[in-house]
């Protein structure tokens, strides 16, 4: 099957009476007629058959960096969520243009923290005397939107991964006297453990309290001040869910991401980034067997990467990325024809200042080794 010559934009209504075979045909039609003008950016949580269609997987930053890279590329199609192709287009060439296929795949956490509730946070420490008595480091997750991580340029802050989450704190602790951590608490949290951080020393910022409720003798005596937000994917996972697994499978190891609560990572053997994961079950030797908390769709991926070892979902139920999942192959279908017929469609533009800074604080984070 080749792709029809169109003559107007194609509607997204008219994709979803296509089987399956058809999708894929026409999808690949597209990008042979796109060729290298074309690169597709398949997050780690995207579903299996929109992963099908990617050029490179790999997690947010990752593929941010990525598809710059591919300089003959005119077209970055993100297959993640909003923020993700944010950062994509701050990163980008001037030639190059990021597109979502589905405007509606957001992040829950990243929606948890608004440039204006940390902007006014920000003014409510420094009325409470807190900016002035000490240095306060802003540090905003990869998850979040670009104008929070232009909030952090702004403020000799610094964006941070999953990834590199270690060094990063272990660099700003040294700098800081305190840290301002958004939007997820719990990677905040199990970070700061890491470095010996009492949780007695930590403090959590509500956007809807005064002083994010807390007193300002809280405040000035924490080290360690996070967002009050978290992931809707690894947030339900639970201590119950390491028990019963060890239960059911004594000399199971247990491998979660350090966005779950810090009970479920205190009673697990180890915890890192998605990449961490996934060089851990590389490394691990055959017949070893693993429970894995962190979203589904990559792990189904790994347990058919892995058939030598034994790997399950740490929770009984589905651990999915509904706003992920969002993006399907009607979208992305849909998006690859309207480019072949000259209609960019669901561009992401980050506006230029926004983009400035949020690259200085960007900058700050790849210059911490």
């Amino acid at each position: 099957m080749t792709v029809a010559t169109l003559t107007e934009a194609p509607v997204l209504e008219d994709y979803f009476g296509l089987s399956d075979a058809e999708l894929n045909e026409r999808i690949e039609a597209a990008r042979a007629k796109l060729g290298e003008r074309l690169v597709i950016l398949g997050h780690h949580y995207q579903r299996d058959d929109v992963i099908a269609h990617a050029d490179v997987t790999g997690d947010s930053f990752k593929l941010s960096k990525l598809g710059a890279e591919r300089d003959r590329a005119e077209f970055i199609v993100f297959c993640g969520v909003h923020f993700m192709a944010e950062s994509a287009d701050i990163l980008s060439a001037p030639h190059q243009k990021v597109i979502l296929p589905d405007l509606g795949a957001g992040c829950s956490m990243a929606d948890m923290a608004s440039a204006e509730q940390v902007e006014d946070a920000w003014d409510q420490l420094a009325a409470a005397g807190i900016l002035d008595d000490f240095r306060v480091m802003p540090i905003t997750y990869m998850n979040s939107t670009a104008a929070i991580k232009a909030f952090c340029g702004k403020h000799d802050g610094v964006v941070c991964t999953s990834s590199n989450a270690v060094p990063l704190f272990d660099k700003s602790l040294r700098e800081a006297d305190k840290l301002f951590f958004f939007p997820d608490q719990h990677l905040g949290r199990n970070t700061g453990v890491k470095f010996g951080i009492p949780l007695e020393q930590m403090v959590v910022w509500d956007p809807f309290q005064e002083l994010g409720g807390n007193t300002v003798e809280a405040l000035r005596g924490a080290r360690l001040i996070l967002w009050k937000g978290h992931c809707s994917v690894h947030g339900r996972f639970r201590e119950w869910h390491v028990d019963q697994v060890r239960k059911e499978t004594p000399g199971i190891r247990v491998l979660v991401h350090p966005e779950c609560v810090r009970e479920v990572v205190e009673k697990s053997d180890l915890n890192g980034s998605t990449e961490f994961i996934i060089k851990t079950l590389e490394d691990a030797p055959a017949g070893s067997s693993w429970a894995i908390g962190t979203e589904v769709n990559l792990v189904n991926r790994l347990i058919e990467r892995f058939p030598d070892k034994h790997i399950r979902l740490l929770a009984p139920d589905l651990c999915m990325c509904a706003t992920m999942y969002r993006i399907a192959p009607q979208n992305l279908a849909w998006v690859l024809e309207s480019l072949v017929a000259g209609v960019v469609p669901n561009q992401i533009t980050v506006p230029e200042e926004t983009a400035r800074w949020a690259r200085v604080a960007l900058d700050r984070m790849l210059a911490i080794k």
